[in-house]
């Protein structure tokens, strides 16, 4: 006999169940208990970390991949909770007693509703020789159409009429064909007729046709199947009329009648587009309550909808669903998910997420190597935005013009000069990807951010020769290149053939013009740029006299510079401001210079000028001109010596910030910056630990301040 052991086993109980999403981000712990047991023999118990280890492997492949996939990436963070901020997480809903004898209700319906099949008699050649006459008919009158219809070669039965029905190609005559019918009062009108006419109106976005057709059954007492809603609902949903799409859905639900997979699928992407997030998860969980498994467009919306609000969350959610549910991606929803994963800022899973989409087998397609792109550009991850355009050609994956012109701005942003040409090369080696006026264009905004006049107009005369043409930003671009270079000539030459061609200018172009005026000041050719500008705005032209005439007052000033604003685009407002602020500077019109930037910190141009906390006071200049970040500096110590004669409280730290100088807009700023700080003896030193940043001490200021103010009594 056996001698009995005691023993304490160690029992780990998992919750296998789905989770809601509410509660999807919540790991519970695992419950732990003993339980005292007597065995003949010792048992054979897993430990902890095998049971662990087991319960990770449920469900993976039997050949382990060579890289984990996402979802086993993101499996550590799933001990995260939701965002306070996520509005459909904010509260669980309240628990409801549920009698366990008693099946839940169902919200949707476990299969598809099934058709109403016909059977049209395949040697009815001549009945198919009528339709086909009526289609190729082009007569647009309706009392001609429907006495075609009296000759009719065979009876009117069941099968005939929806033989015609599905033949009939204009929605036009399948509406008139079908009001026909109703008329001969020789067939009883059955619900199939309509669900033909109406998925006809639907190809023809028809929406209020359909809407009639269903008040028309309802009133006739014509059951209103599956299909039928589907259609009234997807139509909506393809005119973008989702409120109606809306109040049908309701009203299915209100008869008894369960959608059927695709009607409930259709109704999620309709609440997506709404925005209803809370209503899109609850009927999402409902549906998954009563047993509906979805399928891979109903990911694509879900996945959709966080992305477009940045939700990573969300997103983890959808990737947690598919796993729970088995459901494999498909190319659209590989797509899809790329595109959310760019919109809510996470490159690197989205590198991840393409490269377990590649290892599934899975061909990309150029929307996918678009998205990707379009990812690691923004991220400005050029390095892997270039190895991926090499596997393209390796691989032989579709390129097209988008693209094809992404990578090219994308090259643009980061300086990429060589990879573009190598990339511009291409393009025109390419069969069915031949350069268009996008791809010169982006070629020129790289010449012209390098200053490289010559290449740029060589790419210009290029384009003139093979006949491209050539749209308003790619002649901004060569003209900016020339204006930096001072080769006004061509600048007018350019101008003027942009004018010859119809390029109607721009905000863009004008500042760009204006831009150049603010640096050819004093020099011979000014006048030959106020003429391009007085062409392209005149109302521009027009206020800057004004602001360089002294006797206009301030309220004049104000008035003008308020309409001038109003009409430009908001992205060039604060550059016309800088330019306009140059232009007076370069003048010596240092008063006006100041009323221009007050006012433009008063229409909110420069939202970032000023940040103040408890330690310290910063003077933020990155987003400013030469000219306008000079203004602000000697604004800023005059009202910081007005503080100090005041003896009101100050930090212990002042900061003033100029950045780095890299962008291509904003190089020599650091410069001059430093310069003007020792013209006014400012007690400012360039940090060493941070380039483009100047720092003084509340100390340094105080003395500062004290030692002007009694230099100026002395005086």
């Amino acid at each position: 006999m056996a001698t009995p052991l005691s023993s304490i086993v160690d029992v780990y109980f998992t919750d296998t169940k789905r989770r809601s999403f509410t509660n999807s981000c919540k790991q519970k712990p695992l419950t732990k208990f003993f339980i005292h047991c007597t065995s003949s023999q010792a048992p054979s118990t897993p430990t902890p970390d095998n049971k662990k280890k087991n319960n990770n492997n449920i469900g993976s492949n039997k050949n382990k991949k060579k890289n984990t996939s996402l979802s086993d990436q993101l499996a550590p963070l799933a001990s995260k909770t939701l965002s306070s901020a996520t509005p459909f997480a904010i509260s669980n809903p309240k628990s409801t007693w549920v009698n366990p004898t008693k099946a839940k209700r169902i919200v949707v319906s476990p299969e598809r509703q099934k058709r109403v099949l016909y059977s049209p008699t395949p040697h009815l050649k001549d009945l198919k020789l009528f339709v086909h006459k009526l289609n190729d008919s082009d007569s647009s009158s309706e009392s001609e159409f429907l006495a075609s219809l009296e000759e009719i070669p065979r009876p009117l039965t069941r099968e005939n009429a929806l033989l015609i029905l599905n033949s009939l190609k204009p929605w036009q005559k399948t509406h008139l064909f079908l009001n026909w019918i109703r008329t001969q009062n020789s067939l009883p009108m059955e619900t199939i007729f309509y669900n033909v006419t109406m998925k006809s109106l639907r190809f023809g976005k028809q929406f209020s046709l359909i809407e009639d057709l269903a008040h028309q059954m309802i009133d006739d007492g014509v059951e209103l199947d599956n299909i039928t809603y589907s259609t009234i609902i997807s139509c909506a949903k393809k005119c973008n009329l989702f409120d109606k799409a809306v109040h049908w859905f309701e009203r299915m639900y209100k008869t008894g009648l369960m959608p059927d997979e695709v009607t409930y699928s259709a109704i999620l992407d309709v609440y997506a587009r709404l925005g209803k997030v809370e209503e899109v998860i609850s009927l999402y969980e409902r549906g998954r309550a009563s047993g509906w498994k979805p399928d891979p467009i109903t990911f694509s919306v879900l996945g959709k909808m966080f992305g477009e609000a940045g939700d990573y969350d969300g997103i983890r959610y959808v990737f947690q669903e598919m796993e729970s549910v088995r459901v494999q991606p498909n190319l659209g929803v590989y797509n899809t998910l790329l595109e959310a994963m760019g919109k809510a800022g996470k490159p690197g899973f989205a590198r991840s997420l393409f490269e377990e989409m590649i290892e599934s087998g899975i061909a990309p397609n150029e929307k996918t190597l678009t998205a990707v792109i379009k990812i690691y550009g923004k991220a400005r991850w050029s390095r892997d935005a270039l190895e991926l355009w090499r596997r393209m050609k390796e691989n032989g994956w579709p390129m097209d013009f988008i693209l094809y012109n992404t990578l090219l701005n994308m090259c643009a942003d980061v300086g990429l000069v060589e990879e573009a040409e190598a990339l511009f090369r291409d393009m025109k080696q390419s069969e069915h990807c031949k350069p268009d006026s996008w791809s010169y264009t982006a070629m020129l905004n790289i010449y012209g951010s390098q200053g490289d006049v010559d290449r740029a107009m060589k790419l210009f005369e290029e384009m003139c020769k093979l006949g491209v043409e050539l749209n308003v930003m790619g002649f901004t671009c060569l003209i900016q290149c020339l204006g930096r270079a001072m080769e006004f000539d061509g600048l007018v030459r350019v101008f003027d053939i942009s004018v010859e061609r119809g390029i109607k200018p721009d905000d863009r172009l004008c500042g760009c013009l204006l831009s150049v005026l603010s640096m050819s000041q004093g020099s011979k050719d000014e006048e030959k740029v106020i003429g391009c500008l007085q062409r392209a705005n005149p109302k521009l032209v027009s206020f800057i006299q004004l602001v360089e005439d002294e006797k206009n007052s301030f309220e004049t000033v104000k008035e003008e510079f308020k309409g001038i604003m109003t009409n430009a685009a908001v992205d060039v407002r604060r550059p016309f401001c800088n330019c306009l602020i140059d232009i007076c500077r370069n003048k010596d019109l240092l008063e006006r210079a100041h009323e221009l930037l007050y006012l433009g910190t008063s229409y909110g141009l420069y939202p970032s000028l000023h940040n103040k906390t408890d330690k310290e006071w910063c003077l933020d200049v990155r987003s400013l001109s030469v000219g306008a970040a000079l203004t602000a500096l000697e604004e800023w110590m005059w009202t910081l010596t007005k503080i100090v004669k005041r003896e009101e409280k100050l930090p212990e730290l002042f900061l003033a910030q100029t950045g780095t100088g890299a962008h291509k807009f904003a190089q020599g700023l650091n410069i001059s910056f430093a310069s003007h700080l020792r013209k006014l003896a400012a007690p400012f030193r360039q940090s060493e630990e941070k380039v483009g940043c100047f720092i003084a001490t509340r100390e340094d200021l105080v003395s500062w301040v004290l030692s002007n103010s009694t230099a100026a009594a002395a005086t």
